[in-house]
């Protein structure tokens, strides 16, 4: 149906790219992701927010504060050690490790620094700590169903916004 507004029970899809307050862009997706409008989709509540009554082809630029989205920066979360202590597959920038906590709990860190023959892991989200603008351009509505509604995503195998 043609002017379909972004509106609770809708198949929602779109594309984005996040920018940070200089303006460079930190993620894009080309790929249409999709969500359900007014169900437990996961998305920032501040981006359902930001579309809802817009249409297909419509372009939104929505600020989303650490509050908002991410969260603050946790330096408890940030560790670094010599070098020589990590295996060898985890010496390069982007790298990817996951450590366990005493209770069983997991969590993945990124190495984001190697200098001075030391390495630092960082188990914060990339924008923790950061106001970002996502802009959003929407590509499609429809009707969802109830599975979907239920699923809180489209049942297409659309990428999901982290």
């Amino acid at each position: 149906m043609a002017n379909e507004k972004v509106e609770n029970g809708k198949a929602v899809f779109f594309t984005y790219s996040v920018v940070d307050e200089e303006g460079n862009v930190l993620e894009q997706s080309d790929l249409p992701i999709g969500y359900v409008h007014g169900a437990d989709s996961g998305i920032l509540p501040k981006l359902a927010e930001g579309m809802a009554g817009h249409t297909v082809g419509d372009t939104v630029s929505i600020l989303v504060t650490p509050e908002e989205g991410f969260g603050p920066h946790d330096p408890d979360l940030t560790f670094t050690d010599d070098i020589e202590n990590v295996p060898e597959q985890f010496r390069h920038v982007g790298a990817q490790v996951q450590f366990q906590n005493e209770a069983g709990e997991v969590k993945e860190f990124v190495v984001t620094k190697i200098e001075d023959g030391k390495l630092t892991v960082d188990g914060n989200h990339p924008f923790a700590g950061k106001n970002v603008t996502f802009k959003v351009t929407i590509r499609e509505i429809r009707d969802a169903t109830p599975e979907e509604m239920r699923a809180g995503r489209p049942g297409e195998s659309a990428p999901v916004l982290h």
